[in-house]
């Protein structure tokens, strides 16, 4: 039974990664394809730790692999906000299907500072 369990969740990890390469491959933009990618790859990783946690049960690979989870699912979506944050105040350009851009007027490019209302326009 416990193969059964292990080999449900590395599979399962296995397919997240696959649906991450799929979406880095068929996302119209870099904002997509990061959110895609983040998301999936995240998910599998984690989920391949915990099949690799049960294999082997013993205490250390099992804390080191909830720590190694703990830590990707704090730093990846952190690291993907802030690599698109630098692509749009780059202008790496938007999907031309993109409907809202909440970010559009509330970039200063002279200060560098985001706001969270319009900056004020000179008459």
């Amino acid at each position: 039974m416990n193969e059964y369990i292990i080999s449900f969740f590395i599979i399962v990890g296995t397919l997240f990664m696959l649906l991450s390469a799929v979406g880095l491959l068929r996302m119209p933009d870099l904002y997509t394809r990061m959110s895609a990618t983040t998301k999936a790859s995240t998910l599998g990783v984690g989920f391949i730790l915990i099949g690799t946690a049960i294999y082997f049960g013993e205490i250390g690979i099992v804390s080191r692999a909830v720590i190694i989870i703990i830590f990707l699912f704090i730093t990846a979506p952190i690291a993907a906000h802030m690599i698109g944050r630098a692509a749009y105040f780059d202008g790496i350009p938007l999907w031309k299907g993109t409907v809202i851009d909440q970010l559009k007027g509330k970039y200063d490019d002279d200060s560098h500072e985001l706001s969270s209302e319009a900056p004020p326009k000179e008459k």
